[in-house]
């Protein structure tokens, strides 16, 4: 057989031993790019929404009154809003929405895509747009997702079918909230393993809906990396111990700051006790805090991702980046737990990078014999937080690298996360989004069965 024949047989075979659907696979092009144009428009709409409101507190500054009452008022009755719109309309909007797509892949939680994209969407925009400590990546996962539902839906495919398709769409939402395609398909593959299904088909899917999702994206938003800030060179070999050290360290953080997560939400739930006014005194509260900060301590709101440059470049002393450290931790449990619309993969990353930052210039000063960049270990942090408290390691290195560009920290990342990821399996600590589907789906149990003992009980005194 000659060569080109014997090359055209086997192209012939291998096409012929795929059995996708052609459009199956143009379904999934098809939830990219609505993946891809719900989070570019929730981006820019959100950053419209904070621009109105601090030329609206402006406007009304120059008439004599105090800027802090404004913007304690405004914030205040924007967070509500956002939550009064949430659990009146969409409940399954709250939060991050991350597991509630898990527990869609798993069939334990429906997605009615009709009405979270439009709570998701605005509500997000009061929340975070007021200043709230909260990050656009959990929305646009759940928009996503919520996207390969809407296709699956409309175009009448199968159980299965729908699920590659509801896979691709949250693959589709954290590459576009990140410029990280890589990291969209890492996150549904390793943090989603549980629930996704994995085959050469659902593969697929995920890859082309998150590479037509990015490229929507950087149509209009542009290819330039998410995080703008140097490119550090490969750290010495003699400093990667520090490295391990700081993983560890972020290890034992990552289980108190998932339980604190916990605790913070118990707290709430204990107060509210399911009514929906109690839900908005808490989150007025919560928002006249945060509009309070966003005049006296402004780097203590909003999602994080803005602050980080600046931390990894020196701009705070050690004393400073601890107090900002403290700081954010509250204000990220106090608004991630209220249950606005939100998530909380940006304020974490902000989070690993003010303690990677703190170890790392501290470690300058004890060593100053070692060839320690301070930066390179903020870095390092930004991935071992994530790794330890959703337990998705390869995700945490690939989406650092993706955002900051800085290709050469991959080994002191893999290091660190690793690192992370180990002590908190070791001691015991527990996924966060697998804990927060957990607790929703034993809240509606028990709710359930409530409602069943009372009606049992009057149907009994009706006899």
């Amino acid at each position: 057989m000659q060569p080109k024949a014997q090359s055209s047989s086997l192209v012939r075979l291998f096409l012929a031993a795929d059995k996708t659907p052609l459009g199956l696979l143009l379904l999934a092009a098809l939830v990219g790019i609505i993946a891809g144009l719900f989070a570019t428009g929730f981006q820019a709409g959100l950053h419209q929404i904070l621009a109105w409101r601090v030329e609206g507190i402006s406007h009304w500054a120059q008439w004599g009154l105090p800027r802090w009452i404004l913007a304690v008022v405004v914030t205040a009755a924007m967070t509500a809003l956002s939550l009064w719109m949430t659990f009146r309309f969409a409940p399954e909007a709250a939060g991050s929405g991350i597991p509630e797509i898990e527990g869609a892949l798993d069939n334990l939680r429906p997605v009615r895509w009709w009405r979270v994209v439009p709570v998701k969407i605005f509500g997000g925009f009061l929340a975070q747009g007021g200043g709230q400590v909260l990050g656009r990546e959990g929305p646009t996962v759940q928009l996503g997702g919520a996207a390969g539902k809407m296709v699956a839906d409309i175009f009448k495919v199968n159980k299965d079918n729908a699920h590659a398709l509801l896979a691709a769409g949250a693959a589709a939402g954290l590459s576009s909230a990140f410029n990280a395609p890589l990291a969209g398909v890492l996150f549904v593959i390793e943090e989603m393993r549980p629930q996704f299904r994995y085959g050469l088909i659902s593969i697929k899917c995920v890859l082309i809906g998150t590479v037509v999702a990015n490229i929507v994206c950087r149509s209009f938003l542009g290819q330039q990396a998410t995080i703008e800030m140097p490119s550090y060179s490969a750290p010495a070999l003699n400093t990667l111990a520090l490295f391990l050290l700081l993983g560890c360290l972020f290890g034992a953080f990552g289980i108190l700051f998932n339980r604190g997560v916990i605790w913070t939400q118990d707290w709430y739930a204990r107060y509210h006790k399911g009514i929906l006014n109690n839900r908005l005194k808490i989150g007025a509260a919560v928002g006249a805090l945060v509009g309070l900060f966003t005049v006296y301590g402004p780097n203590l709101t909003g999602g994080g991702i803005e602050i980080i440059p600046g931390v990894t470049v020196g701009s705070f002393g050690v004393g400073m980046l601890l107090l900002l450290f403290i700081g954010r931790l509250i204000t990220t449990l106090l608004c991630f737990a209220s249950g606005a619309p939100g998530g909380i993969f940006a304020p974490m990353l902000a989070l690993g990078t003010l303690f990677g930052m703190c170890f790392g210039t501290l470690s300058h000063s004890i060593f100053p014999s070692l060839d320690i960049q301070p930066g390179t270990f903020a870095i390092a942090g930004m991935g071992a937080l994530f790794a330890a408290t959703v337990r998705a390691p390869l995700t945490g290195i690939i989406l650092v690298i993706e955002m900051t560009n800085n290709y050469l920290l991959i080994l002191p990342l893999l290091i660190t996360c690793l690192g992370a990821t180990m002590v908190a399996q070791a001691l015991g600590g527990k996924p966060l989004y697998g804990q927060l589907l957990a607790r929703t789906l034993a809240a509606e149990a028990k709710a359930k069965a409530q409602a069943q003992q009372a009606q049992t009980e009057k149907e009994a005194t009706a006899a």
